[in-house]
């Protein structure tokens, strides 16, 4: 086979990967918003999910992508706020919920919640949700759930 009859055989698969579009969800970040949109009263649409591992925990940020949408922007902050709330007594039903009892991460938390602070607060454009811990071993724990969270979230969340 000639080198040119290879480029344009690579030319045509390109062409036809290219007509086919960016990859759509998988079937479980379908089943996820599915869920999401039963648990989280927000629209997932117009709101972006940020896990952000951290040497003491994670960072945990729920954005609106357009900050003039004030009814999106009270939903998500009502909702963080109590879902905060909820960590710190050491209920995960919301996140177990969504992405199911066998998340990986979600039975350490559950067990450990003591022994991580959980702070809400407001950003300009949405919530954040901050959870410290000087348990390494929670620590992990946190991060592999930031991670199933980000994985989960598909196109609503920042990878």
């Amino acid at each position: 086979m000639s080198v040119r009859s290879l480029a344009l055989g690579a030319l045509i698969v390109l062409a036809v990967l290219a007509a086919c579009g960016p990859a759509g969800p998988t079937d479980r970040q379908t089943e996820v918003a599915e869920r999401g949109s039963r648990v989280m009263p927000f629209d997932l649409e117009a709101t972006t999910h940020r896990f952000e591992p951290d040497v003491d925990g994670l960072t945990q940020t729920v954005v609106v992508d357009d900050p003039t949408d004030t009814a999106q922007l009270a939903l998500v902050r009502e909702h963080l706020q109590d879902e905060a709330d909820r960590f710190t007594q050491g209920d995960f039903e919301d996140p177990a919920h969504i992405h199911g009892d066998a998340m990986p991460g979600l039975s350490d938390l559950r067990a450990g919640y003591p022994s991580i602070d959980v702070t809400y607060s407001e950003i300009p454009d949405g919530g954040r949700i901050t959870y410290r811990t000087t348990d390494t071993d929670l620590v992990d724990a946190l991060h592999t759930w930031g991670e199933a969270q980000t994985s989960d979230h598909g196109s609503h969340a920042d990878a």
